[in-house]
């Protein structure tokens, strides 16, 4: 884990730092303390990385295969009936004239031409994209096998980890393959003092983690709000 960015990211203060009493109670000044933290640099994370876990993409497939098969077997069976003498399907005569006598800047044919240029991009990108991003690759200890991590598990056990902080009221942890956003709330002990224990303990966590790439982490501490 690298230093904060800046030492003043996020940070308020008053005239004084600690505790102030105003008669009974005891308030805390500081509203809010926040830093963010970048992963290892590589020379000093483990070795064994792994990439991206790859969709089979058997929903997209099946539907054009399917679509496929049958149009290619409705257009076969009607050619093998035109060689046997019968007359040509009716639809099959009704698209030659239209595509014989209509222009191409014809509304039906710019349509046409539009959803299907649309539906070829949708599955280039479905070949080119892995898919799968709440699976996150875990560090390869052994070639033959590649492990996942998903990722409402790893946010749980980060979450776990960082309600055990004192002075930690509520943690909500959002998880993503690059960047761990960490917001919570305390409702005694310095912010500062809160939001270092949180560091430590949720960077410890994320190595544990095991996972290929390490993400970057951000954790945001502020105190309840006040009621009425």
């Amino acid at each position: 884990m690298t230093e904060p960015h800046d030492p003043d990211d996020g940070t308020r203060r008053g005239p004084e730092a600690g505790a102030v009493e105003h008669g009974s109670v005891l308030a805390l000044d500081q509203s809010a303390s926040s830093a963010a933290y970048d992963p290892a640099p590589d020379k000093e994370r483990p070795e064994g990385g792994a990439g991206r876990f790859w969709a089979a993409r058997r929903i997209p497939a099946g539907i054009v295969a399917a679509v496929v098969l049958g149009a290619s077997g409705l257009l076969l069976y009607d050619v093998a009936a035109v060689r046997a003498g019968h007359s040509a399907m009716q639809w099959r005569r009704t698209l030659a004239d239209e595509l014989a006598t209509r222009k191409l800047d014809d509304v039906w044919v710019l349509t046409g031409a539009s959803v299907a240029a649309a539906l070829g991009l949708w599955l280039l990108l479905l070949a080119l994209t892995p898919g799968l991003r709440d699976l996150l690759p875990m560090r390869r200890e052994h070639t033959d096998v590649r492990a996942g991590l998903d990722r409402t598990a790893a946010a749980m056990v980060l979450r776990d980890r960082a309600v055990e902080v004192a002075g930690v009221q509520s943690v909500r942890v959002r998880m993503g393959r690059r960047k761990v956003g960490v917001r919570a709330v305390s409702h005694f002990r310095e912010l500062d003092d809160v939001r270092a224990d949180l560091d430590t303990v949720l960077s410890t966590g994320i190595r544990e983690l095991g996972l290929a790439r390490q993400p970057s982490l951000s954790v945001h501490v502020r105190r309840p709000a006040k009621k009425g």
